[in-house]
Parts: structure tokens; C-alpha cells; sequence
């Protein structure tokens, strides 16, 4: 793991390691605007069906299955009603990434697979605000088609300094030479890796000097462990996997983002007019540009640049977590499946992997016996990756880590909502499968 200090990025370096290593407040005039309240919001639509996505410019539109609807954008203390529609021929559940202590809506837990031709309506009480992913893969694999991801805002309540506020969803993709593209869990032979950002091939963001630009960047990957960098720009991290974190400049401006992982940056636009800044991705074996920010001619947005900004508001996460009386599970990823069992196998009578006792701390060792990276997530709580020795953790959450082979990681939660939860696995391979298993908090 990359040691992070105060101006070190968690998901900074662009080699294969690191890729993979998981990676004046009162001065600042209020700039984007509260959204309104929650009272009279009407009931969204999401609908799950087939659709098609461009992965070549000029080329035929690939085949996939999408979540279609509005955007999901809210406020801290909404309660998103929506209404889900599968009009697919397979059963979907939704897994709302980064959404802490909803037992309700716990997929394949308490929240079961919706049937082809089903209809459900869904209250997400939406307590933090963050970036968010809504995610209709964890049946996915070997399906007919792949699946896109939706992002989900969830905007803060007390004003935040930002001029802009910019959504990049980055996507991954195994293509065949007709333009179709196959499902993860399938062997990619004769296939080549293609990625999208906002579904497109590749993005043009125009920006003025001095405007500030928060940008949410996403994973939307089934596999991959990628890096965005964005060339000539000071870029800081504000909020990692949904939660506000130290803030911190990302080390040559670059994010490294494991599937289902999203960053919060500022971005202070001080370059002259005309400048052109590439977005560059990389997979962890070369970097193409991806799109560009150009700065335009219009006049300035401000005579100077905005004065650094403070943190995030708080979600209400603890600030210390008490680790000498901790309960403290090993949990092997990687190796032979042994407990570990696709998704769609899952049986909530299956044995859980530990159970925490509800306000006390849980510390999972996550030793990868794969031959390949791998990634975790843990459902219902974030966590804290831990250092070293166990003395201290990095100032920063997370809900999913990537960790190398043969590689032990702690982390440590504090089991704050009762309910069961899955806990994921999956190795950085486009052919592997998907596992879960399940925790309860009681």
C-alpha cells in the first residue's frame, strides 16, 4: 500500500502496483445553491432494459442492458422514491454502492432478485450525502449482455464553494471484432478491452479562468483497476467512496479508482485562455487520452482564484475508532471458493463470514491468495484501511479495495447498524467470477 501523507493521493501512482494497492471557510461566498427540499419530490422511474452503446465513433451500436431514467440527483435527508421496472429476461437486484445502514434494501439479503416483468417501489432514505453508484451487475456475470451502472448524487445540505458540478462515469468493456461486446465472467478470448466515459468514447469540458469545477469521477468497471489523470492541473481529493476525506492533492493529478470506487475532486481552473489540459486513462499497461478540458475565451469568472477550500461537511462518521478491544476476523480472498459463492447461488442460511456486535469495532484481515489482484467490498459500513503496525488508519473512507496477490490488508469498521450485509470478492479478471458472502451486525 502506497504510505499517503499530506499531499499524497491513495490512488495516485499509475503502475500496475499501484494501481492495484487500493488504493478561510468564512471567506468563501456560497456559491452552489442547496437543492430543494424533499417534501412533493415526485416518484422516479427506473427502468431496467435492453439498450445500446457506441464504443467505436462511426461504429455500430453494441447491445447492453441499461438502467434508464432521470438522473438521480438528491439532498442529505431525502427519502428517493422510485419506481423499478426489470424489463429484462433475467431476474436484477439493485445495489445501491456506497449507501451505509439500510438493511431493507440489503441485496440478497433482505431485498431479493426482481423477477423478468416485475415492478417494485423503493424508499431510500438517503442519510449521507456523497457520490453514490447504482448497480444492476451483482447477477451479471456470464449474462446475454453486459450492464451499465447509474450514478446517484446525493448533494450536501450546507452550501459548498464550487462554480461547477461535473459527473465522469468511466465504464469497461470486452469487444469482439463485430462491435458486440460479452458479459463479465466470460472468457474474453478474441476480444479487446475497451473503456467509455460517459458512455462515450471520449468527453470535451470547457471550463473559464478561476472557475472551480467539482469533479465526480466513477467506476462504473466490471474488472478493471484504472488511473484518470488530468494533465497540468492541481487537482485535490475531497471525498473518497461516497465520504468526505482530508482534503489532499492528488499526486500528478492522477486517481486510481478500483471497479465501484468513486473520487470527489476541486479543480481550480488558473491556466490562461486557450489551454487545453488531456484527461487521460490508464489500465495499468499503457494511457490514452480519454477527453480534454479547454479553457475558454469568455472573461474570467472571478478577478482571482478561490481561496483553498475546507473540507466536505461531516456525514457523521466517527473520528477515532477504538481498536485494542476490537473483534478481529481473518478473512481469505482468492484461493479455492471454499465459503465464497456466486451470487447466484447465495443463500441467506448460509453460515455468515463473522458477526460484530452492534458500536463495537470489527478489524478484518483481507490476505488475497489469488494469482491476481483483488477486490473487496464490504456492504452497509465503510471502513478505514489501517496502517502497518495497527497504530493509525489513512484519513480517508472507503467501501472497496483492490489488494495485490499474496498481499494482508487490514481494515476496521465500527458496526454501527444492525441487519446482515454481503461482503464481496472479485479478482481483477475479466473472465473471474463474482463471490459474496454475508456479515450480521447484531
Amino acid at each position: 500500500m502506497v504510505r499517503i501523507g499530506p499531499m499524497a493521493s491513495p490512488k495516485s501512482e499509475l503502475d500496475r502496483r499501484a494501481l492495484t494497492a487500493g488504493l478561510g471557510a468564512a471567506a468563501l461566498v456560497p456559491i452552489w445553491p442547496v437543492s430543494g427540499a424533499a417534501q412533493g419530490r415526485p416518484t422516479l422511474t427506473l427502468q431496467a432494459k435492453p439498450g445500446t452503446l457506441a464504443l467505436q465513433p462511426g461504429g455500430t451500436a453494441a447491445p447492453v442492458w441499461s438502467l434508464h431514467g432521470p438522473d438521480l440527483t438528491f439532498k442529505r435527508g431525502d427519502t428517493a422514491e422510485i419506481a423499478f421496472a426489470n424489463e429484462l429476461p433475467v431476474p436484477v437486484v439493485l445495489n445501491w454502492r456506497g449507501m451505509d445502514g439500510i438493511p431493507a434494501h440489503s441485496p440478497l439479503m433482505t431485498r431479493a432478485p426482481l423477477a423478468s416483468g416485475g415492478k417494485a417501489t423503493l424508499q431510500l432514505p438517503l442519510r449521507h450525502a456523497g457520490t453514490l453508484l447504482c448497480d444492476s451487475g451483482l447477477l451479471g456475470d456470464a449474462q446475454a449482455q453486459p450492464v451499465r451502472a447509474r450514478p446517484l448524487i446525493v448533494r450536501e445540505t450546507e452550501p459548498v464553494a464550487i462554480d461547477r458540478d461535473e459527473v465522469l462515469l468511466i465504464e469497461d468493456w470486452r469487444a469482439r471484432p463485430d462491435g458486440t461486446v460479452i458479459a463479465p465472467g466470460i472468457d474474453p478470448k478474441n476480444t479487446l478491452p475497451v473503456h467509455t466515459i460517459n458512455g462515450q468514447n471520449s468527453i470535451d469540458l470547457s471550463a473559464r479562468v478561476n472557475e472551480r469545477i467539482r469533479l465526480r469521477v466513477i467506476s462504473g468497471c466490471q474488472r478493471s483497476v484504472v488511473a484518470i489523470k488530468l494533465e497540468g492541473l492541481d487537482v485535490w481529493v475531497m471525498a473518497i467512496d461516497g465520504q468526505p476525506s482530508e482534503p489532499f492533492q492528488a499526486r500528478n493529478g492522477a486517481l486510481v479508482l478500483a471497479p465501484g470506487g468513486r473520487v470527489d475532486t476541486f479543480i481550480d481552473v488558473t491556466m490562461p485562455a486557450g489551454t487545453t489540459s488531456a484527461i487521460l486513462l490508464h489500465d495499468g499497461k499503457e494511457a490514452r487520452p480519454i477527453g480534454k478540458l479547454v479553457v475558454s475565451s469568455e472573461p474570467p469568472v472571478r478577478a482571482a482564484p478561490l481561496p483553498p477550500a475546507p473540507p466536505l461537511p461531516s456525514n457523521g462518521l466517527p473520528e477515532r475508532i477504538e481498536l485494542k478491544s476490537a473483534t478481529r476476523i481473518d478473512l481469505p480472498l482468492g484461493g479455492p471458493p471454499g465459503d465464497w459463492i456466486r451470487p447466484a447461488s447465495f443463500s441467506a442460511n448460509a453460515p455468515p463470514a463473522f458477526r460484530a456486535r452492534k458500536g463495537r469495532t470489527a478489524v478484518l484481515a483481507l490476505t488475497n491468495r489469488a494469482a491476481t489482484a483483488t477486490v473487496f467490498h464490504l456492504y452497509g459500513h465503510h471502513f478505514r484501511l489501517l496502517d502497518r503496525l495497527d497504530d493509525g488508519w489513512k484519513p480517508f473512507w472507503l467501501d472497496g479495495l483492490a489488494i495485490e496477490p499474496g498481499q494482508t490488508q487490514r481494515i476496521a469498521f465500527v458496526a454501527e447498524h444492525p441487519g446482515s450485509y454481503l461482503i464481496e470478492s472479485v479478482a481483477t479478471d475479466w473472465a473471474a467470477p463474482r463471490l459474496v458472502r454475508w456479515y450480521a451486525v447484531e
